[in-house]
């Protein structure tokens, strides 16, 4: 766009010379061959100052200068920072498991701008606001990215949710079976109901963990070193079945409610037609859902190990079609690290290693290398791990490149692959069941509010729910 050639009679100049001098006082301006806009993908200047996005121009040759520039190269992609509403950084507590230092610096890699980090498994849980205060106090200079938090919803805490609520967290968590961590204990469907009561008052979120507990308690559990035995005691009915129980207490509610990690695709039926009555209910998958085949986990490979599990090929492909028609809302980590050895690599014993898979560096890659076979575009990615998660929890600023949004970009090479070496990776312990898978995808940049970070950056902050 080139500005009028109007003459400003007071100055003795004319107005493009004033317009280009006012420009170069702008922060930054990005150009870009392909930028993913929240209505597809185009050329596109981005103009940046005082950290927040101001102006969007079509074409990547208009007549703006900053005191920054950034050429995207032709090869490359610019994107929304992406949004990882699913992290459990571990600090304070247990930081050998994982740290703010650490999860931040993963996050940075992998194009991520903003996580949500959730209640557990730091100790103290973020269940009062005695323990938020707790988890802001060890958050403190250690963020390469943006940190907001979420709330637990536990037996006995329902006086904790409204003052939680009121110092910014974006929502409460609860598992209708057990955590794996006994200080965090799990709601019956009865619980659930009560905490919704309460939530709906709020307009507040209830994001759950749903697997059955009686159901499991029932499955067999002779597991071994087979991956197979693991899969059979976390069976598709104990998540199907306390899906179903979680709709009908939002449906009576009328309260908010989140799936997490989606794992089992018989449950889309149940929450697609919750959807179409007008339940207020999103739901979210994650990349190792996406990516791996129980068929394929080999003996003794605890790197796999979550819960709810790794499903057969089938029901990956299914999920896939759920995200595609839309209800599957978007995709997040779940990244969930421990120590190496509470992985139990030298036994396998798959009933007693720590279930979970540590990826936030990997979302983009892993989710756009999967995602070939199903024909996806950037701009799901972009829907998927930046927009939707933003439109669900209401994280202000984040989420798409818009005016008025927050600087915050991942330059992508969406062509280039690379193998997967756990050693490169920076959350703290060296395990993930990636390693040696070539995935396609490299972020080149990653920009925070305007500035371009690296891991020794430490320009994350703390964000609230507005």
């Amino acid at each position: 766009m080139t500005p009028d050639k109007t003459t400003d009679g007071a100055a003795g100049t004319t107005m493009s010379e004033t317009s280009a001098a006012a420009a170069a006082q702008h922060q930054l301006v990005v150009r870009a061959r392909r930028a993913v806009l929240p209505d597809g993908i185009r050329p596109a200047v981005v103009v940046v100052d005082d950290g927040r996005i101001t102006a969007l121009h079509e074409g990547d040759d208009a007549a703006v200068r900053a005191r920054e520039e950034i050429v995207v190269p032709d090869d490359q992609a610019l994107m929304p920072g992406l949004v990882d509403s699913h992290v459990h950084v571990n600090e304070p507590g247990r930081t050998p498991w994982e740290g703010y230092e650490s999860a931040t610096r993963a996050g940075l890699a992998g194009g991520i701008t903003t996580i949500l980090d959730m209640p557990l498994n730091s100790s103290p849980p973020t269940t009062t606001v005695d323990n938020l205060d707790a988890k802001e106090e060890a958050a403190q200079g250690k963020l390469s990215v943006d940190v907001g938090f979420w709330g637990g919803a536990v037996p006995g805490n329902i006086d904790q949710m409204a003052p939680l609520w009121d110092k910014g967290v974006f929502g409460f968590k609860c598992f209708t079976a057990h955590s794996g961590i006994d200080e965090y204990g799990y709601l019956g469907y009865e619980g659930v109901k009560e905490v919704l009561a309460e939530l709906a008052e709020l307009d507040a979120v209830l994001i759950v963990h749903a697997e059955d507990s009686r159901i499991l308690a029932e499955a067999p559990q002779d597991i071994t070193d087979q991956y197979a035995t693991f899969l059979a005691s976390r069976p598709r009915a104990a998540e199907n079945t306390a899906i179903e129980q979680v709709l009908a207490a939002a449906r009576e509610t009328g309260a908010r409610v989140h799936i997490l990690h989606l794992s089992s695709a018989e449950a889309l039926p149940a929450i697609r037609a919750a959807k179409q009555e007008g339940v207020k209910v999103t739901v979210e998958t994650c990349p190792h859902y996406l990516t791996f085949a129980s068929e394929l986990i080999p003996d003794g490979a605890t790197e796999y190990k979550c819960c709810p599990p790794l499903r057969e090929n089938d029901n990956r492909k299914a999920l896939w079609e759920g995200l595609k028609d839309g209800t599957i809302d978007h995709i997040a980590s779940d990244h969930s690290p421990c120590t190496v050895d509470l992985k139990v690599k030298d036994t396998g014993d798959f009933g007693k290693a720590w279930g979970g898979v540590a990826s936030v560096q990997l979302g983009l890659p892993a989710v756009w290398t999967a995602g070939e076979e199903f024909g996806i575009e950037l701009s799901d990615i972009a829907r998927w791990l930046a927009a939707n998660p933003c439109a669900s929890f209401r994280v202000p600023g984040k989420g798409s490149i818009a005016v008025g949004n927050d600087a915050d970009f991942a330059v992508v090479a969406p062509e280039e692959t690379f193998v997967v070496d756990v050693e490169d990776l920076e959350h703290k312990n060296k395990i993930s069941p990636y390693q040696g898978r070539t995935l396609r995808g490299v972020v080149k940049r990653t920009v925070l509010r305007g500035r371009t970070v690296d891991r020794d950056s430490k320009a994350g902050r703390i964000v609230r729910r507005p």
